[in-house]
């Protein structure tokens, strides 16, 4: 359910198909990946509230699990999609299963239904202050089992991409069929051998008349009932759980007393253990959050059935002790806390559970992390996705934006030849290249007779001018501003400005000798074969182009040759930039045969001229802060004198890499 919802949202606010290309609708918003974000966050949350009924713990899910990037704008949205959700299914399963349309009266696929006493029984309590030192010690034991789940999973896993996914599909439909195979024989002769035949009491011990699951007549109670070859008057309880669907087997854990034996329950939650940790990351639709649920069930009430028949606590209710064995190993797998909590409240409708549920969850997840990370962080980092955390650890503030920026930059011109443009673009992943010019001593020398190299020094020098304006506006004096760049244009315009005399300080400072640098023409896409001094000369920062951006002028034939003047080129709108979004045509896969490769592409029209930028000496905590609360994908490192030193992306921040610069800051200190 959550990963359909994601998929909801990723796909239906574009209004596209590619089942149905013929389908289109002229649907301008929600096109830019701020967007695709969002839906995504809140087809998560809906999701969970559809499969659970609980809008508030589906929010509390996309934010605590299902996100890079939350604002508070986006709480309030993801909230009303949760309950959006909730009350649709609910309307539509109420009318469906009980002819009662607008009762609302099914929250949720699974509900784990009314939780009290019996009222015979006076001494009887959902739970007491006293219960809290067992729920403690469930909360440790599911923290180890959840850690010996993911360490399990997380070989298979390795193993299943190393020696499973890359062979041909029939080796993953043959893995589903095996684990079919192995799990049907393992029900079957354990329902045989080891279960047993217990006397089926004529009301069941049923402790609630109303579940959601209307059992509310001895017909239904006992339809859940497997008798599996027992005599007749009695049950199997082993089968009874094997052969249930799981949100029965859940309930009737929760709900029934005094039906299944020890050697039942503990043989039910090891088997449920060792096939859940097989079965998940297979390549079937299957889920975490029911098997783990019905494997901590039957673990709480092993533990209640131990206390009642072995220390004499017959006070306790076997339900609470199934609840919080469920929610023990839950959070011991998947280390969610706020969420979980919510949800489980939610799905109880117990508002009294909430502290134990949250201590327990609290000590499962402590108890977890000492040995590794929970299961969804555990396949987020096999499958290298870079999910950025909450925040940076606090040795990490030690570390600057340029110990952990890529310098290795690959960049182009604002005017640059289409050639170029598709190099640079066969031969890298980026997303995004920084739109660079470069800063030399002998311009006038290299505008001769060159149209392109002329059309970017002349968007350089336009470019300087106005950020120098800018800063005469800010102060009269230019002492606090010393720009390098503008040490090339001091033949061409200090003349114009008012006399400056030859011994002046701001002259000393913008006194800025290059040396010469190789005959690279923009034409020229960045080469392996550079030297260090090629590819790390001064380059002064104009903007970001995107990738899809480049490939959109490219397909669409946007660029001007080399007689005539850059303002010939055709000019796309927005619309027709976004056009194909979010599937931009691959550079692999365009003919440019049409083109004539020694055509040049003016990208400053279309380039982001102010994106967010950092120092080289920003603290790695505002790098992080400033990447996480904008939602960027790129973020320039760019130096006092405005050249660009370096970029930033998600994999730069990730935990690993930052660890991996940490020891080498160590080594190098």
């Amino acid at each position: 359910m959550i990963h359909s919802g994601a998929v909801v949202g990723a796909g239906l606010p574009q209004f596209q198909s590619i089942s149905f290309q013929k389908i289109r609708f002229d649907f301008p918003y929600f096109r830019s990946d701020r967007d695709k974000r969002d839906f995504v966050s809140a087809g998560a949350a809906a999701g969970v509230a559809a499969a659970f009924g609980a809008p508030i713990g589906g929010t509390l899910f996309s934010l605590e699990e299902g996100s890079s990037f939350w604002n508070q704008g986006l709480t309030w949205k993801v909230l009303f999609c949760s309950m959006s959700a909730t009350f649709t299914l609910n309307f539509f399963r109420s009318g469906i299963l009980f002819s009662s349309w607008g009762s609302f009266q099914v929250p949720g696929l699974l509900n784990f239904g009314e939780f009290k006493c019996t009222d015979s029984d006076k001494k009887c309590h959902l739970w007491t202050v006293l219960d809290l030192a067992f729920f403690i010690i469930m909360g440790v034991c599911g923290g180890l089992l959840g850690a010996t789940f993911n360490c399990l999973n997380k070989r298979l896993a390795k193993y299943r991409m190393k020696n499973v996914h890359p062979k041909p599909k029939l080796i993953r439909v043959c893995e589903s069929l095996l684990v079919s195979l192995v799990t049907t024989v393992i029900v079957f002769v354990s329902s045989m051998v080891l279960g047993e035949c217990r006397p089926l009491s004529p009301t069941n011990d049923w402790n609630n008349s109303t579940v959601t699951m209307q059992v509310s007549s001895s017909d239904e109670v006992n339809s859940s009932i497997k008798t599996f070859f027992c005599p007749n008057n009695t049950y199997n309880d082993m089968a009874t759980l094997f052969f249930n669907p799981q949100e029965s087997a859940i309930l009737q854990l929760f709900h029934q007393d005094g039906t299944f034996s020890p050697v039942t329950l503990s043989f039910f939650c090891c088997m449920y253990f060792l096939l859940s940790c097989w079965t998940f990351g297979m390549s079937v639709p299957s889920g975490l959050f029911v098997p783990s649920l019905l494997c901590g069930a039957a673990f709480g009430r092993l533990v209640a059935n131990v206390l009642k028949s072995y220390l004499g606590l017959t006070h306790i209710y076997s339900g609470t002790y199934a609840l919080i064995g469920a929610a023990a190993f839950l959070g011991g797998v998947v280390r969610m806390t706020i969420s979980l909590t919510v949800i489980l409240i939610e799905s109880t409708n117990e508002i009294s559970y909430g502290l134990p549920i949250m201590i327990t969850l609290m000590v499962a997840k402590w108890t977890g992390d000492f040995f590794n990370k929970g299961i969804y962080d555990i396949h987020v980092a096999l499958r290298g996705v870079p999910l950025l955390e909450w925040e940076t650890e606090e040795e990490t503030e030690k570390l600057r934006a340029c110990d952990i920026m890529e310098p290795n930059l690959t960049y182009v011109y604002p005017h640059t030849r289409i050639q170029s443009l598709v190099s640079i673009l066969r031969t890298t992943a980026h997303h995004a290249f920084p739109v660079v010019t470069e800063n030399r001593g002998n311009e006038k020398e290299f505008m001769k007779g060159n149209q392109l190299i002329s059309n970017n020094i002349k968007f350089k020098k336009s470019s300087i001018l106005t950020r120098a304006g800018e800063q005469r506006k800010r102060s009269q004096s230019m002492k606090s501003y010393p720009s390098s760049e503008l040490r090339n244009m001091c033949d061409e315009h200090l003349a114009a400005e008012e006399p400056v005399e030859k011994e002046d300080m701001l002259q000393q400072m913008l006194e800025r000798k290059y040396t010469p640098y190789p005959n690279l023409y923009p034409d020229q896409s960045p080469s392996e074969e550079w030297t260090m001094e090629e590819r790390f000369r001064p380059l002064t920062f104009h903007g970001l182009v995107l990738r899809s951006q480049l490939v959109t002028l490219l397909v669409r034939g946007v660029c001007y040759t080399e007689t005539q003047s850059s303002a010939s080129q055709p000019r796309l709108s927005h619309a027709e930039m976004s056009e194909d979004y979010p599937r931009y045509p691959d550079i692999h896969d365009v003919n440019l045969t049409l083109l004539n490769p020694r055509m040049i592409v003016d990208v400053t029209p279309y380039m982001n001229p102010s994106p967010f930028t950092v120092s080289p000496n920003t603290h790695v905590s505002q790098v992080f802060n400033l990447f996480r609360t904008m939602g960027l994908r790129h973020l320039p490192v760019v130096n006092a004198v405005g050249e660009i030193v370096g970029i930033i992306t998600r994999h730069n921040l990730t935990h690993e890499f930052l660890q991996a610069r940490l020891r080498q800051h160590y080594m190098t200190s």
